[in-house]
């Protein structure tokens, strides 16, 4: 009767297992290297390094503003910012901010050519579609403004009772 062969596969070496990874991967690692010399080229390789290592990098920085008595409004403020930048519609986002952007440049083109605004020309603005539009999202923004800060007012002012039941306490 015949017997079964006792056969049992060397394993791999690494090296041949890196062999058959650069092998079937050969793509992907190319892409990897084109992205690590970008990154390195802009300096952002480094900046990671950095923050990986930690110590005397960006994460050394951010540490040291932890270990600051103030740390803990710093991480309350980032929260608040955060959550108000969430409140913000990106459309609304964008279109304010090309307007703040083309708004700078008028006004920097017009204090490059020394123009000044009699009163006769800044009443005739006032007829202009443009300043007209500009002027009512300044009083929309003027109007909320105002109106959350009378509120914080009026909050800060409750009687402390009414400030604890609410869960606002004016810090």
């Amino acid at each position: 009767m015949a017997e079964s062969l006792k056969y049992t596969p060397r394993p791999s070496t690494s090296e041949e297992i890196a062999a058959a990874a650069q092998r079937d991967h050969a793509d992907a690692l190319q892409a990897g290297m084109e992205l690590l010399t970008v990154l390195h080229r802009h300096g952002l390789l480094e900046a990671a390094s950095k923050v990986v290592r930690g110590g005397q990098g960006l994460s050394g920085e951010a540490l040291a503003l932890l270990e600051r008595g103030t740390s803990t409004l710093l991480i309350r403020n980032l929260l608040e910012t955060a959550r108000m930048l969430s409140d913000l519609d990106p459309e609304n986002t964008a279109t304010l901010g090309r307007a703040l952007t083309n708004g700078l440049n008028e006004g920097a083109a017009r204090v490059a050519r020394e123009e000044r605004v009699g009163l006769s020309e800044l009443l005739g603005l006032l007829k202009d579609p443009d300043v007209q539009v500009a002027l009512s999202a300044m009083v929309g923004i003027l109007k909320g403004f105002g109106h959350t800060l009378r509120l914080a007012d009026e909050r800060q002012h409750a009687p402390a009772a009414t400030r604890r039941t609410t869960g606002e306490d004016g810090r």
